[in-house]
């Protein structure tokens, strides 16, 4: 069965592109490579909607293992009719088929089980019809060893017809609709621990819609309620629900009736308000787990790219007071030259031996610029590093190194650097973050880069998922250098992985650098399918042959050859005049597997080969301030934005503690997303609007500036 007619109305995209997409996948296609090399295929559908329509055949995939499970659960105990078996066949959601399969799941033991065992069902069933206006005699007839009373055989029924209620799909359908309507989300403060809880102090009393409730704060109501100082409820006003129930029930009058009308309130109050809060609290947190992911990948996109400094000599430093700065020194491919360590600050405070040192070791590696990061003592040391005055020009950045402790202990650093400390690893980690942040930061798990919130919050497996995803988006936009990349850079490029990336790198020790992309078919295990996946998102700079340095795909190559022939010139000329470029008609070579977008891709790769599309690493100068005690309201200051979230944007203004850009002072107008106005990296100026020295917070506006 196809699942594109099911997929094309859930995504709003055409049943005959999402065709050509599960197609391409089934065949071992990486959403890079299907974006990027079969936009013909698909009507150019870009990574978002190619992973969109990924996302939901792997749902529908799972919905139809378990309308399997369930069928043959049925089938096994002998209760499967035409009609049941249809509705099963029919259901879309996986909430539906549940409905329908609650009353055949096998049970633990439950009330109305119970009551059943002691023979009760018939007297629930004569209730539940509510013919009988007087029960106390009809329900005498069912006392026994097990039921000693009237009261407890009317009890047990009431409990089977309570079950009844809960499992029929049209009442479980009538609350669900109050929840979505109505539901009100409130927290409360657990007793006794408003002390050890006051992180929480604003949901301490807290309650609304649960339709407006943003993922940032659901989270945070969740973790208060983990953490055992909240207690967090879901539910929509109960007097409706109730009567809308009885309405659905409670068909006569007098005593049968009267028993319904309280078993179906008790249905709602035990085992349906209980039953779609569970599912509301489960989809609202699923809801608010991609939006926290989607904002996580979001940033980390943006970190990825952020612009390097290029291939440079650079001097990284960790900083610290105590225990001093590590100092290390890197060629232009990143290889660690040598180190040592400074101590310019307090205790020590060996600012002129510091200094000297520096100097020297930048003479004498031909240091062109200095990393340091942005972690204890780095805004000091920036200021240490200002005082210097160097022979020739060395330009000094600060440096984002979060998750740099986290890469020096981690087996890829002692891999690189096995007879080095975690202190020299840190700060060539740091150094080489200046360089090329995307080749350094794709050795780190992204959970440790600190540009997200509430990540351990999550469902941790679509975490892992979309941030894998994101890093090999970033590699394949980039273009990865195949004679310099490290195997873990490697590892995210479309159609490669660990095993091919170390094969690659080996193959490049043991035989010297790759000349043509082709000869990745001599690579051990790199068959026809991971070179067609792979080739177009690596380069090869200073290839004999020219198109080996672009985004142009090998299987593309005789296309641009045919061009070149048709003008009298060679590819080369192509990349190299922009005038033969003009006297092509791209029309002409419109075929059945290639056209204009295809074209118009050539074109570009033609015009700039080579080009990393990240820009170039500048420089940033914070103002003279150092702490929370020197900020004050009205202040206007340059800085950094280091993390966005739904609700602002954090921004390093050279204090400990960042301040906060609410969304609402982002700009002079209104702001539905911050990211449609700043991005990770960029430079700010932003005006203090206040300054909490108790709770060390600063709040910033970016309006009118």
């Amino acid at each position: 069965m196809s699942y594109a007619p099911r997929i094309a109305p859930l995504t709003g995209i055409a049943a005959r592109k999402v065709e050509a997409v599960i197609e391409l996948l089934e065949g071992g296609a990486t959403i890079p490579f299907i974006a990027r090399y079969r936009k013909e295929a698909t009507g150019e559908l870009d990574e978002v909607k190619i992973t969109e329509i990924q996302d939901a055949w792997k749902k529908m995939q799972e919905l139809d293992k378990r309308r399997e499970t369930i069928l043959q659960s049925i089938e096994e105990q002998g209760k499967m009719t035409p009609e049941l078996r249809k509705s099963i066949e029919n259901a879309l959601t996986l909430t539906e088929l549940e409905d329908i399969y609650l009353p055949y799941r096998p049970k633990r033991k439950t009330r109305a089980t119970i009551a059943i065992e002691k023979g009760l069902e018939p007297l629930a069933k004569r209730i539940f019809s509510q013919k009988d206006r007087e029960l106390e005699a009809i329900a005498a007839a069912y006392i026994n060893d097990q039921v000693p009373s009237v009261e407890e055989a009317l009890q047990g029924a009431r409990d089977i017809i309570a079950e009844w209620v809960s499992e029929d799909v049209k009442a479980r359908d009538k609350i669900r609709r109050h929840f979505e309507r109505g539901a009100i989300i409130a927290s409360r403060l657990v007793k006794g621990k408003d002390e050890e809880g006051k992180k929480y102090l604003d949901y301490f009393e807290w309650s609304e819609p649960l339709t407006k409730c943003p993922s940032h704060r659901l989270l945070a109501m969740r973790r208060g309620e983990e953490e055992g100082f909240l207690r967090v409820s879901i539910a929509p006003e109960e007097e409706q629900a109730v009567q809308d129930l009885e309405k659905m029930f409670v068909i006569g009058y007098g005593d049968s009736a009267s028993e319904v009308r309280t078993a179906v309130k008790d249905s709602y109050k035990r085992l349906l308000q209980p039953g779609i809060e569970t599912e509301f609290r489960n989809s609202s947190k699923e809801k608010a787990d991609t939006e926290a992911i989607r904002v996580f990948a979001d940033n980390l996109r943006q970190l990825l790219l952020s612009a390097p400094l290029g291939e440079k000599r650079i001097m990284g430093i960790d900083p610290g007071f105590r225990t001093g700065c590590k100092v290390v020194c890197l060629d232009e491919r990143g290889t660690l030259l040598e180190n040592t360590a400074i101590y310019p600050h307090e205790p020590q405070r060996r600012t002129f031996e510091s200094a000297s040192e520096v100097e020297h070791l930048v003479e004498k590696h031909k240091i062109e610029a200095i990393a340091v990061g942005n972690g204890t003592a780095g805004r000091e040391t920036m200021d240490f590093l200002a005082g210097i005055k160097f022979v020739h020009p060395v330009e000094v950045f600060q440096v984002n190194e979060a998750g740099a402790s986290i890469y020096s202990a981690s087996e890829v650093a002692r891999e690189e650097f096995p007879t080095e400390d975690i202190t020299v690893r840190g700060a060539v980690s740091i150094g080489r973050r200046l360089m090329d942040p995307l080749a350094e930061l794709v050795k780190i798990d992204p959970k440790s880069i600190g540009v997200g919130q509430y990540q351990h919050d999550v469902n941790q497996n679509q975490l892992k998922e979309s941030l894998d995803r994101t890093v090999e988006s970033c590699v394949n936009a980039v273009g990865i250098n195949l004679n310099t990349a490290s195997k873990h850079l490697l590892t995210h490029v479309s159609g490669l992985g660990p095993v091919l990336a170390q094969n690659i790198v080996s193959y490049r020790q043991e035989n010297g650098a790759f000349q043509k992309r082709n000869d990745l078919k001599k690579v051990p295990r790199l068959g026809d399918k991971a070179f067609e996946q792979c080739a177009g998102f690596l380069r090869i700079r200073d290839a004999k042959n020219p198109l080996d340095n672009t985004g142009v795909h090998p299987e593309r190559y005789s296309l641009v050859e045919k061009m070149a022939d048709d003008l009298g010139c060679k590819p080369n000329d192509l990349i190299h005049d922009k005038a033969n470029r003009a006297r092509i008609n791209l029309r002409q070579y419109v075929s059945g597997d290639v056209g204009l977008p295809t074209l118009q891709d050539i074109m570009k790769e033609l015009e700039k080969p080579g080009l990393d599309p990240r820009g170039s690493a500048q420089a940033f100068q914070f103002a003279n301030v150092h702490s929370i005690e020197d900020i004050h309201e009205g202040m206007v200051l340059p800085g950094i934005v280091t993390n966005i979230t739904n609700f602002g944007a954090f921004v390093d203004i050279g204090i400990k503690d960042s301040g906060l850009v609410h969304v609402s002072q982002m700009a002079d107008k209104f702001v539905k997303n911050p990211m449609d106005i700043v991005t990770l990296g960029q430079q700010v100026t932003v005006r203090v609007v206040k300054v909490d020295l108790q709770r060390k917070r600063v709040a910033l506006s970016m309006k009118s500036l």
